[in-house]
């Protein structure tokens, strides 16, 4: 079932987690690990709080934003369908207003929403999360155009507030980082220790 959602998601243009995006984060971050909260920016269809759901503690709990309400609709399904839609909360709305809002702490922090808005949602999240929490933020290189040149103008705001983005990482004493070329690009933040 997981394998048609993921199916269908990519035969409607709707972006979902990349397989070896999706696989480095379960072996190289997640696995061993047995987490109580989870906070996700950008839900989709529930493709990826569906695969983090096998990560969370027995009472353990995933928040999920995402603004479109046809995506709403059909994550709930999808969750339903896989059972875990009693582990997963779906919060709609917008994720800058709505992260403003929480209060809970985060062990881990999956950033996959609008790619301009990553400058914004981190000094934020950085408040949400776990003192030995994790963050990612997925297609952190957006197909290459991060390092490289790229033509498109329709896409230079995106582009370069995500270079603005890891400039503000890499410059962050307090945090460590790494940037993993995997998938389209992971940033994975930790408050340094």
């Amino acid at each position: 079932m997981l394998k048609e959602i993921k199916e269908y998601a990519r035969a409607s243009w709707i972006p979902v987690i990349l397989d070896d995006s999706l696989k480095y984060i379960e072996e190289e971050i997640l696995k061993g690990r047995k987490l109580n909260k989870i906070l996700e920016i950008g839900t989709a269809i529930g493709y990826s709080s569906i695969c983090f759901s096998k990560f969370l503690t027995e009472n353990g709990k995933i928040d999920t934003i995402e603004i479109d309400k046809q995506r709403i609709m059909i994550a709930k399904v999808n969750t339903d369908m896989m059972g875990v839609s009693d582990k997963i909360n779906i919060i709609e709305g917008d994720a800058l207003k709505v992260i403003k809002k929480l209060d809970d702490k985060y062990d881990f922090i999956f950033i996959d929403g609008p790619k301009s808005h990553y400058i914004e949602y981190l000094p934020i999240c950085l408040n949400l999360l776990q003192k030995d929490g994790v963050i990612i933020a997925d297609n952190i290189l957006y197909k290459g155009m991060v390092t490289g040149n790229y033509t498109d103008h329709k896409q230079r705001t995106a582009v370069n507030r995500l270079r603005q983005f890891i400039d503000m990482v890499e410059n962050d004493a307090s945090l460590t980082h790494e940037l993993v070329d995997v998938g389209d690009g992971l940033m994975i933040i930790q408050k340094a220790l």
